[in-house]
């Protein structure tokens, strides 16, 4: 078998790959060994003598299984953890997230169970200062406010 290394340099420079990507067939050794110029290289290429292989790439099947468990709720432990509580999850999206749980719920209360424009404007200024702390709250303060109103 004779010394290919200059054949599979051109061909790696011609298909644009690194050297250990080339694939010679090993039933035509012969014509790639007389293959001595760039132009040689092009037509074996054409003819399918010479090839590129795949780039290998890593495996992603480990973790998609992780991924998948840490969506159930697996695997998030404090080992599993870096950065403080609210590196995870800002204070403001915590925040975003509950006062817009919050307005929504309001304003359903507002347009299909008939919260009066007095007692939605208080109650929205205090779910802005913080004084519910989640929907459930602020629908059982909604509740005894639409009662009490219904008793007068």
């Amino acid at each position: 078998m004779s010394d290919l290394s200059n054949q599979k340099r051109l061909a790696a420079n011609v298909l644009g790959t690194g050297v250990s990507r080339i694939w010679i067939d090993p039933e035509k050794l012969s014509d790639a060994a007389n293959a001595i110029t760039r132009e040689d290289i092009r037509g074996l290429i054409k003819d399918g003598t010479v090839k590129s292989k795949q780039p290998q790439g890593i495996s992603r099947t480990r973790a998609r299984r992780t991924d998948a468990k840490r969506k159930q709720g697996h695997k998030t432990g404090h080992g599993s953890r870096k950065g403080a509580k609210h590196a995870r999850t800002p204070k403001k999206a915590l925040w975003m997230r509950r006062i817009r749980a919050q307005r929504k719920a309001l304003r359903s209360l507002r347009n299909e169970q008939g919260l009066d424009r007095n007692t939605y404007r208080r109650m929205y200024r205090k779910a802005k200062g913080g004084q519910y702390r989640t929907v459930a709250v602020l629908t059982a303060q909604a509740e005894h406010a639409l009662a009490s109103r219904r008793e007068e």
